[in-house]
């Protein structure tokens, strides 16, 4: 068969290859080079190693006016996930509840789906969008009626861990005398300005202890 191919002038390798002791892989460019070092193990241990910097979570159809979910939204925007959960959880809104189920669901699959640290995780995007408006009938007197709209949205939230700058930052502020302070930065410890000190009789305090010592 060779022979035949060397008489129409065609030259063929495959004798060399079948004399020589040792054939060489010939490399396919289609395959790149990193991949042919490492074996399929270390691969799967370098895709296990690799955390990626956001993890998000969505709700949908929540039956609520986008306006109104998206000021619980912004009053969040920008805290430790621990500390904007304790402060939905005081938050007399009635979208409160839902905001606070999906930063718990993104905390959620930070940390069980990505390996993240739930301590160091922060809210870095919350924001809202539209859904469906549905019409419904509202009745009116004299036999006459008109459409009513009932809106609905959407709300994602979008968590990562906070770097080393920024948590140096945030210990910084812990011990801040809070006089002068940015937005974002009373954001950061918001359970540091909450009151602990009883309100009620504050004035009468300092008489009832100088009466009493009488």
């Amino acid at each position: 068969m060779f022979g035949d191919f060397n008489k129409q002038g065609i030259s063929s390798t495959a004798p060399l290859l079948a004399n020589s002791s040792e054939e060489a892989p010939v490399l396919s460019p289609l395959v790149p080079i990193s991949s042919l070092g490492g074996s399929k193990g270390e691969d799967q241990k370098q895709k296990a190693v690799t955390k990626p910097k956001t993890v998000q979570a969505i709700l949908k159809g929540i039956k609520q006016s986008p306006k109104k979910v998206n000021l619980v939204a912004a009053l969040v925007r920008g805290m430790l996930v621990k500390d904007a959960l304790m402060q939905l959880e005081l938050t007399i809104k009635r979208a409160a509840k839902t905001v606070y189920q999906v930063i718990h669901s993104a905390r959620a699959n930070a940390s069980h789906n990505h390996g993240l640290d739930p301590e160091r995780l922060i809210v870095a995007e919350a924001f809202v969008g539209k859904g469906y408006f549905k019409k419904r009938i509202s009745f009116h007197g004299c036999g006459k009626s008109g459409t009513i709209l009932k809106p609905e949205c959407r709300l994602t939230v979008v968590v990562r861990e906070i770097t080393p700058k920024e948590e140096a930052d945030i210990a910084r502020l812990r011990v801040h005398n809070f006089k002068k302070l940015s937005k974002r930065e009373r954001r950061l410890v918001p359970h540091q300005l909450i009151e602990t000190t009883p309100v009620w009789g504050r004035k009468n305090k300092s008489s009832v202890q100088n009466f009493s010592a009488a």
